[in-house]
């Protein structure tokens, strides 16, 4: 797998092995057989309870943000006797459960994340590394239950993470509110193969020897039912300085972040609050997912006398405070890290962590349950790799000698954790949204919005231009298609498909690529480049519609902006190339690790697209000539270029004869029942529509005689979703009013 990319041996972002479910990995089902099954009712409607059409961000612009965040802050010193507050300070609770909500999105899929309030639902309600964080939830509940509608827990999740670092005097960049809840799991996140979570006997998902590219997928995490590393070290090794540090490195780039925010992050977050670890682990009942009736969604109650709450409480099974001031923002993280050294021991519960030799009594950290009583500090292995790593190494010393720098690095670190999901910053909502313009945010300068005379002269100065309907199609195409509803990125706002690294990808036929963007650019006026991407495949579409004798016509809705190469990120887009694409029939060079139908459904889903949306847009897509490279696989028509639904009835022509070109199975031929003769050429992406039954179904409808202009109308509907699904400057303008 390539590190960069997140691909199995350059391959797709997905996992290997096992058909459909590969892409999903263990379910809940698996995990917890006993869970109620209520996706049964799934198809009988929708699962919000506010109804499909419920605006939250209306509902967020209408709060009394000031009484909110004073609530929050209220709530940071009150301690509940049902699970009691560290030192009398809920802040560092919080703000682990703001990061762990937030520390699940990966870049290779821009799945995860705090963007919809997954931490409310399993598996990852269940997972090792969030124990007791559903006593976190419980805490905000009355706060939610008094704001209602008007926040969301996605959103409240990560303010109440921002109030409690500035309860305790840390710094923050600022505040974002927009992620709307789901009422259910996410079912399309695949977070791994393993059957046995973290701390059963599981090593890592590579071998000690190693490096990241036997980590397969999208996955970033190290082991099943972590955020981030083991904090003991590599498969609870504590030795292994070098796995450490290489683990944090790649786990965290693959979540974003590089390692002077790898820093920030982890001495920031760590210069608060204690780890749990003083008590039996053995004690612990089932996760929340897993639990009894009576604990009312409670997991890892504990069987101890006590009740194993308060100063018993096993989370992680590390104890102990990092900084001699864990209630406070301040500047004993380094000074305790660089300045002592440190010797291994284990905690009550048995886990590996590192002491102070010979710490002196005023760097100790208050009993969290006796002010007048002094303990050790702690360091994990993986905060020991800050110290001995020589790149970590060098950084913190850097933030020790300059505390400003550090204090902005981790306020700009942590406003990215929390926010990295959210897509386009036209998308934040509220009155702490910073005005900086951030590169990670994938910035597009605001658009105009064309008149319709100049729409008109471009439109026939386009179609005047002797580009091809395949050629405006694949262009248009190839800016739209890198939308990925997971994280709002891509997209053709912006059209990135004209910079680095877009325009090379092999997908995008770089040659041919220029070649349009030139003509178009030469041709647009004062239009926006994206908009004459965009339209330029209105021109083609429409050329294609009236030449199968149709009349129907293609909406476009202009005012896209254009971004410049300074405002694109460049390693941040690599992760996103294909090295397939069933949409364009398109395989790259390097062995690919899944099926290719496979990857079409995976793409589909980032694309928000519906089964029959993906089978018409293929359909579609082949008779007009998308393919890459001109490859003739899949183009079951006599009438190139002209939008028909050719593809849907050759394809199911029971005169055929379908076999294998080669071992490979990736390419077939199609000959005649009859004479033997030659017909067709196919991919698995083509043979699949005739193979699967579910697939079969909906194409059999669009090959049925008298559907045609049916075909004709979904393929426009489809195709304009994928050009406009990124069109948040038209949806949230009126917010921002």
């Amino acid at each position: 797998m390539d590190a960069k990319t997140g691909s199995i041996d350059g391959g797709c972002p997905v996992p290997h092995d096992g058909g459909v479910r590969a892409l999903l990995g263990r379910t809940n089902k698996d995990w917890w057989p006993e869970m109620l099954a209520t996706e049964i009712l799934n198809p009988n409607g929708s699962t919000n309870p506010y109804g499909d059409d419920f605006d939250y961000a209306e509902a967020f612009n209408a709060i009394d943000y000031k009484a909110l965040k004073q609530d929050l802050t209220d709530l940071m010193t009150d301690s509940q006797p049902w699970w009691p507050a560290d030192y009398g300070h809920y802040g560092p609770f919080f703000i682990r459960m703001a990061w762990h909500a937030a520390g699940t999105y990966r870049t290779a899929d821009g799945r995860g994340g705090a963007n919809s309030g997954q931490q409310r639902f399993a598996p990852l309600d269940s997972w090792p590394d969030n124990g007791n964080l559903d006593k976190a939830r419980r805490l905000l509940w009355p706060i939610k239950q008094k704001y209602g509608r008007n926040i969301s827990w996605a959103d409240l999740f990560i303010l109440a993470g921002n109030v409690a670092i500035e309860s305790m005097g840390g710094p923050t960049f600022g505040f974002g509110g927009g992620r709307a809840d789901v009422y259910e799991p996410e079912r399309d996140i695949y977070w791994g193969s393993e059957d046995k979570w973290v701390n059963e006997g599981v090593q890592t998902r590579i071998a000690p020897d190693h490096g990241m590219h036997e980590l397969e997928g999208p996955l970033a995490a190290i082991q099943m039912g972590l955020i981030y590393v083991n904090p003991e070290g590599p498969g609870g090794n504590p030795h292994d300085d070098e796995g450490m540090a290489r683990d944090m490195k790649e786990t965290f780039a693959r979540m974003a972040m590089d390692a002077e925010e790898t820093v920030a992050l982890t001495a920031g977050g760590h210069t608060f609050g204690k780890a749990h670890g003083n008590g039996d682990p053995s004690t612990l009942g089932a996760a929340p997912a897993g639990g009894d009736l009576v604990a009312q969604g409670f997991g890892w109650v504990s069987g101890e006398e006590h009740g194993g709450i308060g100063e018993h409480t096993v989370t992680s099974g590390i104890e102990g405070a990092w900084t001699n001031t864990p209630k406070e923002w301040s500047e004993n993280y380094f000074r305790l890290l660089l300045d002592y050294d440190y010797e291994l021991v284990k905690s009550p519960a048995g886990a590996f962590q590192w002491q102070p030799i010979d710490q002196k009594e005023e760097d100790m950290a208050p009993a969290a349950w006796d002010p007048t009583k002094k303990v050790p500090t702690m360091m994990t292995t993986a905060d020991m790799a800050l110290k001995r790593d020589p790149e970590f190494r060098k950084i913190s010393e850097k933030f020790r000698n300059d505390h400003e720098a550090f204090k902005d690095a981790f306020a700009r670190a942590w406003f990215k954790l929390t926010h990295r999901d959210m897509g386009p910053k036209i998308r934040y909502l509220g009155p702490e949204v910073p005005e900086e313009d951030l590169i990670w945010q994938d910035p597009v300068p605001a658009g105009t919005m064309p008149s319709d005379a100049l729409v008109a002269e471009v439109k026939a100065k386009i179609a005047d231009s002797g580009l091809t309907v395949s050629q405006l199609i694949k262009t248009a195409w190839a800016s739209a298609s890198t939308y990925r509803k997971s994280d709002h990125r891509g997209g053709a706002n912006g059209a990135r498909v004209a910079l680095e690294p877009q325009k090379n990808w092999e997908v995008n036929e770089p040659a041919m690529l220029a070649k349009v963007i030139d003509t178009l650019d030469g041709l647009r006026g004062d239009m926006s480049l994206a908009d004459a991407i965009v339209l330029g495949g209105v021109v083609g579409l429409e050329k294609a519609i009236r030449d199968a004798g149709f009349s129907v016509d293609v909406p476009f809705t202009g005012g896209r902006g254009d971004a410049t190469q300074d405002q694109t990120d460049v390693d941040s887009f690599a992760v996103m190339e294909p090295e397939a694409d069933a949409f364009r029939n398109y395989v790259g060079k390097k062995k690919l690790a899944v099926k290719v139908e496979e990857m079409m459904l995976d793409r589909a889903s980032l694309l928000g697209l519906s089964v029959p949306e993906m089978v018409v847009l293929v359909g579609g897509l082949r008779v007009l000539g998308a393919n890459h490279g001109e490859r003739g696989h899949g183009h079951f028509t006599r009438r190139s270029g002209q939008l028909t639904n050719d593809f849907f009835v050759n394809l199911y022509d029971m005169t055929n004869v379908w076999k294998a070109t080669d071992d490979s199975d990736q390419e077939y031929v199609a000959t005649d029942r009859k004479d033997g003769s030659t017909k067709w050429h196919a991919t698995r992406a083509d043979l699949i529509f005739g193979s699967n039954s579910e697939l079969r179904a909906v194409g059999e409808v669009y090959a049925e005689n008298g559907n045609e202009e049916k075909f004709v109308k979904d393929f426009v509907k489809a195709w304009t979703k994928v050009m406009d699904a990124d069109r948040f400057d038209l949806t949230y303008a009126k917010y921002h009013k």
